[in-house]
């Protein structure tokens, strides 16, 4: 894992992505997680089989990928199912998002992962945890909006999720995101200055 590593979370909504996105536009890598675990769960990719064998054909799509909206249904149905499921994904999504941090350019590297309080947060991994916040009233908007999930679906997932007040304690950093977009862009700056200045601090540490 790379030196300086900064663990990005927050809420479905809450505006992961448009961080993230900002972040990038200043030449930082970023290790998305997710978009990890959908390339594992590809057609033929490395966690189809492993699927497969453990849920038999339930969870796997017409076109050999995983079903997200049935391994969705199942995750909130069954907890523990979800967990031999995570079981199956999270050690290569780890494996993976770590080969991918070593070898980024630049001075630190984002890892951006939606459910890094739900798992615990490894501080031999993560320099700095950064959430991204905003309120419940406006995930449920966001998200419905966005996609075809009905509310009551949305309060689901949040109910599964950490709370806003569990992940503000895991945070070292807090961008909010309860404003107008423009807002993000001084907040990511700012931060991306004391990244800069706490990374190269580390390398001279070391």
């Amino acid at each position: 894992m790379k030196a300086f590593a900064v663990g990005l979370t927050g809420g479905i909504g809450s505006g992961k992505t448009a961080v993230a996105d900002l972040f990038a536009r200043r030449g930082v890598t970023i290790v998305d997680s997710d978009a990890i675990a959908h390339e594992l769960t590809r057609p033929g990719a490395e966690a189809i089989a492993a699927i497969r064998a453990g849920f038999g054909t339930e969870l796997i799509g017409a076109d050999g990928a995983l079903d997200r909206a049935a391994m969705r249904r199942l995750a909130f149905a069954d907890p523990g199912a979800r967990r031999r499921l995570e079981a199956i994904l999270h050690p290569l999504i780890r494996r993976e998002s770590d080969h991918r941090a070593e070898n980024a350019p630049g001075p630190y590297v984002i890892l951006s992962v939606p459910l890094l309080v739900e798992s615990g947060v490894d501080r031999s991994r993560y320099a700095r945890v950064l959430v991204v916040d905003c309120t419940q009233d406006q995930q449920i908007d966001r998200v419905t909006r966005r996609s075809s999930l009905s509310k009551e679906e949305v309060l689901g997932i949040l109910a599964a999720q950490a709370s806003r007040e569990q992940r503000l304690a895991c945070a070292d950093d807090v961008i909010d995101n309860t404003g107008p977009p423009q807002a993000l862009e001084p907040q990511v700056a700012r931060l991306h200055e004391q990244y800069l200045t706490l990374a190269a601090g580390r390398r001279m540490a070391s």
